[in-house]
């Protein structure tokens, strides 16, 4: 309920594997996107916001602290346990007295078939754990209790998920346990995490939401005939799946069930905004919508993530918004990470930003005081053995027939107004991109001689920064 302070409340909404260019208002007239239109009229919009690995727990690992999954030492997805390499936004949320919930998935240790080990302080009071909503967890899995609370069984339930009602979707599951949460009586602020697994795989949206998408009518993949061949030669990284042709896997159909999974979801995040208007709250809740990574959805003949750093995976949705002090309706193409975000609340709440942080408050755009189009001249994102735990060198993905081993690659992407440059550790192979002439990344400028000078400028860029950003110390972290 609304309290006297200046300090926000805090509602972050982080989806799983969500690409930068699901939101209508932000030039995709395909999806329908009424309620995130809204927050991009009543907030800030960043369209040019990079994850800094695209891989679920070393992203999250990164927003939640302000620094590179490489800093952190948090690179695979499937960590035993979060190390405790540096204190969490939450718990230094808590720590300035913010009452703290979560709905959803955490994800900064392993989560397959078991329950996920707590950071020893992660700052919640409230913590409603759901990894993923299939039933094949041990007991403890809060969306499969709540469903049985309501007189169903997850496990037949999950038989055929597309009849599943949209009302126990565990989309809808996170979005009602932020609503009773954000409805608690209290006297101080509070910030709560809602983080539902979709539109993450298995693209399984109810029934009644595929429905109003044709796949006929959606665009195809961005794809060439020549990818194979450009994929060949990247055969030795890590991916999940085997470059195909998109027509061969039903990508158009795909994308129709990734798009309805983004329209429920976007349902739901009209239901908090609405229960917050209901409690007389929105004009000082800070309100964050984004995504920990993309999703290929076919472009390049690929589907899912791993070791690739094209625009639909590294680049996320990210929204602010809080009526009572940030802009409204301005739409920056600032390159911007997403450890930003970190120090930015901090900002945001008047409490100072730790000297570890290596992220940039974005509140000077947030609150028109900078220019809205320059925050940083270039954007990092990391790839360390990142789908293979070092305990196990070897591992089959069983996600498509066509699945290679995961063999532990190593790679770093740099990417400014112009070009991206991405290198493979260990491999004589990498990708040079002029996005200005090749938006949608076809034409590899790696080895063209004419482009030499622009590779090693990029490459020094990224070897300076990658070693600027080593943990030297609290006070000496170089900010470039």
């Amino acid at each position: 309920m609304p309290f006297d302070a200046v300090q926000p409340n805090i509602l972050w909404i982080c989806t799983d594997q969500q690409r930068y260019d699901t939101i209508n208002a932000l030039g995709n007239s395909h999806i329908h996107t009424p309620h995130l239109d809204r927050l991009v009229t009543e907030g800030v919009a960043f369209t040019h916001a990079f994850c800094q690995t695209p891989i679920c727990t070393p992203s999250r690992a990164a927003f939640l602290t302000g620094m590179y999954p490489s800093t952190v030492h948090a690179c695979t997805n499937g960590n035993s346990h979060w190390a405790e390499a540096a204190p969490l936004v939450t718990k230094l949320l808590a720590d300035a007295g913010y009452d703290g919930g979560l709905a959803g998935k955490l994800h900064l240790a392993g989560a397959q078939g078991r329950i996920e080990p707590r950071p020893s302080d992660d700052g919640y009071r409230v913590f409603h754990w759901s990894h993923h909503p299939m039933p094949d967890w041990p007991d403890g899995h809060a969306y499969a209790d709540w469903v049985a609370a309501q007189g169903f069984d997850l496990v037949e339930m999950y038989r055929h998920p597309e009849r599943i009602p949209p009302e126990l979707h565990q989309s809808t599951w996170c979005a009602d346990m932020a609503i009773e949460f954000v409805q608690e009586q209290r006297t101080k602020p509070w910030f709560m995490s809602v983080n539902c697994f979709d539109p993450h795989a298995p693209f399984n949206p109810p029934q009644s939401y595929l429905d109003r998408y044709d796949p006929a009518e959606l665009p195809a993949p961005s794809y060439r005939v020549t990818d194979p061949t450009a994929q060949s030669r990247l055969e030795g990284v890590d991916f999940q799946t085997a470059p195909r042709d998109p027509e061969t896997f039903g990508a158009r159909e795909i994308k129709a069930a990734y798009y309805a999974m983004i329209e429920l979801i976007d349902w739901n995040v009209g239901r908090m905004l609405e229960a917050l208007e209901r409690s007389g709250q929105r004009e000082n809740t800070l309100v964050i919508f984004t995504s920990d990574h993309g999703e290929t959805l076919g472009d390049h003949g690929l589907l899912l993530k791993g070791c690739r750093f094209y625009e639909g995976l590294v680049r996320v949705p990210l929204i602010m918004s809080w009526p009572e002090r940030f802009c409204s309706g301005l739409i920056s193409d600032a390159l911007v990470e997403l450890i930003d975000v970190a120090p930015t609340l901090l900002d945001a709440v008047d409490l100072p930003i730790a000297s570890r942080m290596q992220g940039r408050s974005l509140l000077p755009i947030l609150t028109g005081s900078a220019d809205p189009h320059t925050h940083r001249e270039f954007v990092r994102s990391e790839y360390y053995h990142t789908l293979n735990p070092a305990e196990r060198p070897d591992i089959e993905l069983n996600i498509t027939p066509n699945s290679p081993k995961i063999r532990g690659s190593y790679a770093t992407m740099v990417r400014d107004r112009r070009y991206k440059l991405v290198v493979y550790h260990g491999h004589e192979e990498g990708e040079l991109f002029d996005l200005e002439h090749d938006p949608e990344e076809f034409e590899n400028l790696w080895d063209h001689p004419e482009y030499r000078d622009i590779r090693f400028a990029l490459m020094k860029r990224s070897f300076d920064a990658l070693a600027l950003a080593v943990d030297i110390g609290p006070e000496q972290i170089v900010y470039y």
